[in-house]
């Protein structure tokens, strides 16, 4: 037999260590917490998350409205009441509205909202749709496609209802 195989029967228990009780133990007075300071005091220890009175980092972090979203998709956004003063079956694209002046800045691809009516069917290629703009320009006899993003190119006839990016 050798020293490593004298373990406890499986299941056996140990009986809990008696602390502050004099000297000759090893763990009197103090308990082995040390002399001073919060975490020697009776009772439980601190709560989880306590940084010793600063600010936790639960309280420091951003919450809610204010917190930025890390890489945010930025889009060149357009309503479709804007594109109401074009002329029918109009092919409607970010370049083709930079040209026209309609939009001046290229954001990044292009977005259709769906704010204010339209009466003109056009051709609209757009990298993302709201599901309110696509149904107008739908209802007044235009189609929707969209382009340039990783899913595959949707047009009017391949997309389902209640599909919105």
């Amino acid at each position: 037999m050798r020293l490593k195989d004298a373990i406890p029967k499986k299941g056996s228990q140990q009986r809990g260590r008696r602390v502050g009780r004099g000297i000759s133990a090893g763990q009197g007075a103090s308990c082995g917490k040390g002399m001073r300071g919060q975490k020697s005091r009776s009772g439980s220890s601190t709560r989880p998350g306590f940084e010793g009175g600063q600010n936790p980092l639960y309280r420091r972090l951003p919450k809610l409205k204010s917190f930025p979203m890390v890489n945010r998709k930025q889009y060149t956004i357009i309503n479709v009441s804007k594109l109401s003063s074009l002329p029918a079956n109009t092919q409607v694209t970010l370049t083709s509205l930079m040209e026209l002046g309609i939009i001046t800045t290229n954001d990044g691809p292009l977005k259709i909202l769906g704010d204010g009516e339209l009466n003109v069917a056009l051709k609209v290629c757009a990298a993302a749709f709201t599901a309110s703009a696509r149904s107008k320009i739908e209802a007044a006899g235009g189609s929707c496609e969209q382009i340039g993003t990783a899913k595959t190119t949707i047009s009017n006839e391949d997309s389902t209802e209640g599909q919105d990016n």
